[in-house]
């Protein structure tokens, strides 16, 4: 049997990927999750062999702080992330967290079981429309790698590291434990780098940090 999990914040997909994956005689649902917290623990507990993740939930950037956290575990599942058409710098981000695959919300029973299949076996499932805009979103990056970089170079040595462990999804709890700063120092440089920069959210932020080349 192939265990899933899945998490999105609207119960209306959540019950249509139940209703799609309980009829498959192979595979098993073995968790649920509305939040990135939750699906994170879910993934510790249950341990699936593959998660499907809404790439954008309560929060800007929860999806992706779970497909990091769910990466980091002893024996990770394979993870495709749930998305739609106009979150082009999201799915970019995800695919450098390690994202097996990119899945409309919309799509049809027969292809969604035949890419949990295929995610199983250690395959990756992307779906053409997704594809397509990523080439695009991939040539807007390149191009704007340089204005990135010029402004990084704008911030003090502490604050581009700040940056570049955003990017990495770390949390500010996380971020002092490896500057040894307290949560509440860590806070008010992330602040202050989202104002220099003209990031309206640690995803921008982390995005800043990739194009600068702040991360690999």
């Amino acid at each position: 049997m192939i265990k899933v999990m899945f998490a999105d914040d609207e119960e209306l997909v959540r019950s249509g990927l139940r209703a799609m994956l309980s009829g498959a005689p192979d595979i098993e649902i073995v968790g649920e999750a509305s939040d990135g917290r939750s699906a994170v623990e879910a993934a510790r507990r249950y341990r699936p062999d593959v998660a499907l993740l809404d790439i954008k939930m309560r929060a800007a950037d929860d999806g992706i702080r779970a497909l990091r956290a769910i990466h980091a575990l002893p024996e990770p599942p394979f993870v495709a992330m749930l998305t739609t058409f106009d979150i082009d710098e999201y799915v970019s981000l995800a695919l450098r967290l390690g994202a097996n695959g990119f899945l409309l919300k919309d799509i049809d029973p027969a292809a969604l079981l035949r890419a949990v299949r295929d995610l199983s076996r250690g395959g990756a499932v992307l779906d053409p429309g997704v594809a397509a805009r990523m080439v695009h979103a991939h040539r807007d990056e390149q191009r704007a790698a340089q204005p990135a970089r010029k402004l990084l170079s704008s911030l003090s040595d502490r604050e581009r590291e700040v940056v570049g462990l955003i990017g990495q999804g770390m949390s500010n709890a996380e971020i002092g434990s490896k500057l040894h700063l307290s949560e509440a120092t860590v806070k008010g440089y992330v602040s202050a780098v989202l104002s220099k920069i003209g990031a309206a959210n640690r995803v921008q932020a982390a995005l800043l940090a990739y194009r600068g080349g702040l991360i690999d």
